[in-house]
């Protein structure tokens, strides 16, 4: 069996004049990884490995979370093919994930996780929002395999937030 943890970047800012990949986080979004990342220590996933886009806002999101669930930064490790929009190279990483690992959290961006979650998971989500988590599982024990899994649970900063 295997689990697939997506996150997206916490929300950026467009004030500064900088490329794509170096968009900063906003202060809401600092504050949102934050808070799902203490729900998902609540949730005590097992996480074997964590990889993340190489765009600043999605590398911030990452260290935020990994440091409020405790997981060491060192197991994290940073791949190109995931700083895309569409989901085809993150599928393509997906299946071509190491089948030692069961558990993978990846940090990204949309429209790709939208897009994963709706044609891997079985549940139709219209937006995975900036900083939404959403965990699929697959009943199949190697990644390269997994096509249709189940849409286990989403955490969404709106939420975890009091009105």
């Amino acid at each position: 069996m295997k689990n697939l943890y997506l996150m997206r970047h916490g929300k950026s800012s467009w004030e500064l004049n900088a490329s794509d990949q170096d968009r900063p986080l906003e202060q809401r979004g600092i504050s949102d990884a934050h808070l799902v990342g203490v729900e998902l220590t609540r949730k005590n996933l097992v996480i074997d490995k964590v990889f993340s886009s190489p765009a600043n806002r999605a590398l911030h999101t990452c260290m935020i979370c990994l440091r409020e669930i405790e997981y060491p930064l060192k197991n994290c490790t940073i791949v190109s093919e995931l700083y895309d929009f569409s989901g085809e190279k993150v599928i393509d990483f997906i299946k071509n994930t190491d089948d030692g690992l069961d558990n993978i959290l990846i940090f990204g961006h949309n429209h790709a996780f939208t897009f994963i979650a709706n044609a891997m998971g079985d549940k139709h989500i219209e937006n995975v929002p900036t900083s939404g988590f959403v965990q699929l599982q697959f009943k199949e024990n190697s990644w390269s395999r997994v096509t249709k899994g189940t849409t286990i649970q989403t955490i969404f900063p709106k939420q975890l937030k009091a009105w």
